[in-house]
């Protein structure tokens, strides 16, 4: 792996993580780009994870705007399912794949770091965070050291609190400190719709800030484009939404970059 390779940042999130075979097929495609010698960072979520343990335990789920409502318990079930059961599970299915992976969170060395989030439509989210900045000289390290970095979702703040963090906007902050040249979400979905429901195949920034003002896209796609839109704006030179069947939405920041046809 050469240093001086480009870096992509690779988000994995939605129901993928759910399903076997998507996710299999997922980290099969990481395998092969990383054992080829491309520079990959992994960052992921698991939301439907929580969800299930905080039913197991009798925690009740609350969501305004979005954002899971993170008390004290619901925020220890987060770290652990996170930090805890879904990144050493990716761990150790990369590691049958023939990779040799690094878990970590985003607390780990300050590679994501986050102040509160601001109270939605006046409800205080509790212990839920909004990245300000990342640290890179940790998953450098990894990389470095030629194991691949796997970063779970979740930040410290300050006087050294922990933070549930979204992870599409987490993946987006990572690259932006990395100075990836490509972050990559797979997903469950098929890239960006139009208002008619066709795939849009590249966007520059501009079209997708326009998207975000429209009614085209609604639910979680939303926060992911909006995602998208950030790192473009900090310098990550293009970003893929990729869905199960390979259709891609590509966005470019209108300085150019390479052509893809597929994710």
């Amino acid at each position: 792996m050469s240093a001086h390779a480009p870096l992509t940042v690779v988000k994995l999130g939605g129901s993928l993580l759910e399903d076997d075979a998507l996710r299999g097929a997922a980290l099969e495609a990481i395998a092969a780009r990383f054992t080829a010698g491309d520079r990959i960072v992994v960052v992921h979520g698991g939301g439907k994870r929580i969800d299930a343990m905080l039913q197991r335990l009798g925690i009740p789920k609350r969501v305004e705007a979005g954002l899971r409502v993170t008390d004290a318990p619901t925020l220890d079930v987060v770290v652990s399912v996170l930090a805890g059961l879904v990144n050493k599970t990716l761990v150790a299915e990369l590691r049958a794949k023939g990779v040799v992976a690094a878990g970590l969170s985003g607390a780990d060395g300050e590679t994501l770091w986050a102040e509160f989030h601001p109270a939605v439509g006046g409800v205080d989210v509790g212990y839920v965070g909004r990245v300000v900045f990342s640290r890179r000289e940790l998953v450098d390290a990894v990389l470095d050291s030629g194991m691949l970095p796997l970063v779970a979702s979740v930040a410290v703040g300050r006087e050294g609190l922990l933070l549930n963090v979204n992870a599409d906007a987490a993946a987006a902050a990572l690259a932006a400190g990395l100075h990836a040249a490509r972050l990559v979400y797979l997903t469950d979905v098929e890239g960006v719709l139009d208002d008619e429901g066709a795939l849009l195949e590249r966007l520059d920034a501009r079209a997708a800030r326009s998207l975000l003002a429209s009614p085209a896209v609604t639910g979680g796609m939303k926060p992911k484009l909006a995602s998208c839109v950030q790192a473009l704006g900090a310098g990550v030179g293009e970003v893929v939404i990729a869905g199960p069947s390979r259709h891609a939405t590509v966005l470019m920041d209108g300085r150019g970059g390479t052509h893809l046809v597929a994710a």
